[in-house]
């Protein structure tokens, strides 16, 4: 009874709606990934058989992403293992704005179990990013974790590749996506409880710490693609020269 009355306490807070907002956004912005493997591991099936192979295999990966992202909550109680989190999903949130294809390797399933086998093996082996993003963002409710991927993976499923083509016509998108999950990376930082005292007792240094880390993988993202983006230019002008 004290749970529920706590959850139903919870529901009528802003911080509540918020971080589940966040975890489903990040869900969302992460699910690129997902939509890709279910393409690939599903392509060679008869149509009538694609739907069930994308039932049956997300929700394998939805149970066990659910499972680990407790797991990972509760190990995020450890002390200094909540920063190294944080620290990690800062990597990831600057990995997210430099996206490198690697789904080279998802092969076709020739059968339905065949296919649901790889959308749930493919899905646990690249689903580390989600599971420590969101374990950030729920700030170790489990409710926040259960709720906001019940509520995302029917939206990734059904509709990522929309969400994709979002992305691909509005590449700001991506850059807000990467912003709050640097946002979360800080937030995370600054709630270890070895280092909570010192950010508690200086708000100015918590914002400034939150709003540095944010700028920080922004700037280095734009960086890294300008890089890229000027050495695949120079690259085509010397083919044309040859």
């Amino acid at each position: 009874m004290d749970w529920i009355t706590g959850f139903i306490n919870e529901l009528v807070t802003l911080h509540f709606w918020t971080s589940l907002l966040t975890i489903v956004f990040i869900d969302l912005l992460l699910a690129g990934d997902n939509a890709i493997v279910i393409g690939l591991a599903a392509r060679n099936l008869p149509k009538e058989r694609q739907k069930q192979a994308v039932i049956w295999g997300t929700a394998g990966a939805v149970a066990i992403r659910i499972v680990a992202t407790v797991l990972v909550v509760r190990l995020l109680e450890i002390p200094l293992l909540l920063a190294l989190g944080g620290v990690l999903l800062l990597w990831i949130a600057y990995k997210l704005l430099v996206q490198e294809n690697e789904h080279e390797n998802i092969q076709a399933g020739s059968t339905l179990w065949a296919a649901v086998r790889t959308i749930i093996i493919a899905d646990a082996a690249m689903g580390l990013d989600n599971v420590i993003a969101v374990a950030g963002a729920a700030h170790g409710s489990i409710e926040l974790v259960v709720l906001g991927l019940l509520i995302s993976i029917p939206i990734v499923v059904w509709g990522s590749t929309l969400f994709i083509k979002l992305i691909e016509r509005y590449p700001w998108i991506i850059y807000v996506g990467s912003g709050v999950l640097a946002y979360t990376s800080a937030k995370m930082i600054t709630h270890e409880k070895r280092f909570a005292p010192l950010f508690e007792d200086n708000p100015v240094l918590s914002y400034a710490f939150i709003a540095t880390l944010v700028i920080l993988v922004l700037a280095a993202g734009a960086w890294t693609n300008t890089m890229k983006a000027r050495r695949t230019a120079e690259n085509n002008k010397s083919r044309e020269t040859l």
